[in-house]
């Protein structure tokens, strides 16, 4: 590990005072250390190319950015977590140090996952590709009529939507939103896209795992205020006749993993027991 990035979250407590210390443990260990220091509201500063590692301070939504920012180069994502343990970062706020001494002994392994990759079809223009690494959501805006979506699979029909919206995730992503929607855990490995959709109203109501390399339509029947977003972010406003088009994209997210690969479904379980909401004390004032 030469050359390492770090990109913190200054929304979590103590995530600065966190960064310094990694710095430091990072340039002790020989490391040539690049941190982002733009404002985390703008985008933050592209990472060169040719880091070994990216380093992430803060939750998931840390990792999603920090997938964003490397998604052509492939660097490997260390994400350390500065609240409960989320689903994609690795190592707890408390562990970091011995984290590290795992990480430049070799003690670690990498681990691909699947990106998305959607279009916007409009008028005969196709818009430039977004990129997912959790999924693909096509829906209504706000609090507004339901949208309807015709959708299609490698251009045969399959349903028409009429929901709040359709979710569209990645192996990753269904133990997101979609998972609180009501769809099925992949295994990490898998490369295959799930259809889930939202408050379904008098349509196809079921799940469907999609098989690996399929290509997703989805027709804009119609709109109200809908909108298209991409792991968590607006990116489009929907209009009727609108395409949005979706594949598995061809470049992979990479992560250092410490945990045992035999244990992935015991990681995985833990990880959704700890995201329980605990239940308050009402004697408490």
């Amino acid at each position: 590990m030469k050359r390492v990035g770090v990109l913190s979250n200054p929304h979590y407590p103590q995530t600065q005072e966190l960064a310094v210390l990694i710095r430091q443990a990072l340039c002790e260990r020989g490391a040539e250390v690049l941190s982002s220091t733009a404002q985390w509201e703008s985008e933050p500063t592209s990472f060169p190319p040719d880091l070994d590692m990216l380093i992430t301070l803060g939750g998931d939504g840390t990792v999603l950015r920090a997938a964003h920012l490397v998604a052509e180069s492939g660097t490997p994502i260390l994400g350390i977590h500065m609240g409960r343990l989320g689903f994609l970062t690795e190592v707890r706020y408390g562990e970091w140090e011995q984290s590290l001494d795992r990480v430049f002994s070799g003690q670690y392994w990498l681990e691909e996952r699947a990106r998305l990759s959607c279009q916007l079809h409009r008028d005969g223009a196709i818009g430039d590709p977004w990129k997912a690494l959790n999924e693909v959501v096509v829906g209504r805006g706000g609090i507004s009529h339901m949208v309807q979506l015709a959708t299609y699979v490698d251009q045969g029909y399959l349903t028409t939507y009429v929901a709040d919206g359709l979710i569209v995730a990645s192996a990753t992503g269904s133990t997101a939103y979609a998972l609180s929607a009501g769809g099925p855990i992949l295994p990490p490995e898998l490369h295959n896209m799930v259809l889930v959709p939202i408050c379904p109203h008098l349509s196809l109501d079921r799940t469907i795992v999609l098989a690996e390399g399929a290509t997703v339509t989805v027709l804009v029947e119609s709109a109200g205020d809908g909108i298209v977003v991409v792991d968590g972010t607006a990116v489009a406003d929907l209009r009727v006749d609108d395409r949005i088009v979706l594949t598995t994209s061809p470049h992979v997210t990479r992560f250092v993993r410490l945990y045992d690969r035999r244990q992935v479904y015991e990681t995985l379980m833990e990880r959704l027991q700890r995201r329980k909401v605990r239940k308050p004390d009402a004697s408490s004032g």
